[in-house]
């Protein structure tokens, strides 16, 4: 079995007033230990920008991970924000219901890179 390590990782980027955090690979029960910590190890900041680009699955204990830090973060008044779902990981979303409850956007990217992405 690879270590979890090898399919999963997590780069956070702070700012003054925003947390952006990119986890890349697969958010499953095997990953989930260090997405939750990259969650609860982020600077407190108004907020928090989860960047889903990178993730290619996303289970229910990820799903999981998601409001738990969502409720931490709005009890100490910020907000979790995620950006950028991949249309796998985006489903899972309007399955659960978890796009009503946290906002979901597209960041504004480059023209080059949308044609890229094409």
């Amino acid at each position: 079995m690879a270590d979890s390590g090898d399919r999963f990782h997590v780069a956070t980027d702070v700012h003054d007033h925003v947390v952006v955090l990119r986890p890349v690979g697969e958010i499953d029960i095997a990953t989930v230990t260090a997405f939750r910590a990259a969650l609860w190890a982020a600077p407190a900041r108004p907020v928090l920008r989860v960047d889903l680009s990178g993730v290619r699955l996303l289970s229910a204990a990820g799903v999981r991970a998601l409001v738990a830090a969502h409720l931490r973060v709005r009890a100490r008044g910020g907000e979790l924000v995620l950006v950028d779902p991949d249309p796998v990981v985006s489903r899972v979303l309007r399955v659960t219901g978890l796009h009503r409850v946290l906002p979901v956007r597209e960041s504004a990217r480059p023209p080059e890179l949308l044609a890229c992405a094409a």
